[in-house]
């Protein structure tokens, strides 16, 4: 029987994006099946393997999109947040992959779920810019949304703060807004994708949200104060409102943890 991390790692290192989706999709319907071995004999790259577009540049030297109304500005954001949900897909990989083994079974049902549904959502996102045209690759995009996932490599409690509770959060925080926008402009298709991704989302800071409180308490901290300790360390930007508290606290992550922080 394949172990659990080797059919990970060959996902990660899956640079093609279809084929990522189905190799993703795929690890987490034989692990949901117990098909795999829960067996970490593999470690996991230090980069998941990336096609050769788009671009990838530093966050300062991205052109910048335009007004919303414009067809360069509508295929500029749907290629902006594919790009998040591509990279999102390894995140949630690396996650089960290199923290499984210390945190459980749970754990990497949990993320590999994750992983699925941010195919999924990549896959939605791919098809988007093509109606439009267009496709993933077409433009320069976000270079550095790895380093997340790179400079929390040996810390499943930093992994968990960042990533999920701070980087997706994030997108809990915005999405409304960009689907309100979505909506205005007459693409109700548009909408119905990104209300997906919102709910999915929930889940998905819910499920960091979770094993963080339970790896704050195995060590004896109080989950806040490692939280905020955790991200004044790993974190490089800043936690800053608007906040969609209401959908953070569906997921478990409330105002106690962000608001002294945020600035």
């Amino acid at each position: 029987m394949e172990s659990v991390a080797s059919a990970i790692r060959a996902a990660l290192l899956t640079a093609d994006p279809r084929a990522k989706c189905f190799a993703t999709r795929d690890v987490a319907r034989r692990w949901r099946r117990r098909d795999l071995g829960c067996v970490f004999d593999q470690e996991m790259p230090d980069e998941p393997a990336r096609p050769a577009h788009p671009e990838l540049l530093p966050p300062n030297q991205m052109p910048k999109r335009g007004k919303f109304g414009s067809e360069r500005a509508r295929i500029a954001l749907w290629h902006s947040l594919a790009h998040i949900e591509f990279v999102a897909i390894d995140l949630a990989l690396d996650m089960a992959g290199r923290f499984g083994e210390a945190m459980g079974e749970e754990f990497v049902d949990d993320f590999l779920s994750v992983a699925a549904d941010e195919a999924m959502h990549f896959a939605l996102l791919a098809r988007k810019l093509e109606s439009l045209g267009s496709h993933y690759g077409a433009l320069p995009a976000h270079g550095g949304l790895w380093q997340a996932a790179h400079s929390t490599r040996g810390d499943v409690a930093a992994r968990l703060a960042i990533v999920p509770m701070v980087l997706e959060a994030r997108g809990l925080d915005v999405t409304p807004a960009t689907l309100e926008r979505v909506k205005a402009a007459g693409d109700d298709h548009g909408g119905k994708i990104l209300a997906r991704i919102l709910d999915d989302e929930i889940n998905h800071v819910g499920f960091g949200t979770k094993h963080f409180l339970r790896v704050a308490e195995s060590a004896g901290e109080n989950p806040q104060n490692l939280w905020k300790s955790l991200v004044r360390e790993h974190f490089r930007g800043s936690v800053k409102p608007p906040f969609n508290d209401s959908a953070r606290l569906a997921a478990g992550l409330s105002r106690d943890f962000y608001e002294n922080i945020a600035h």
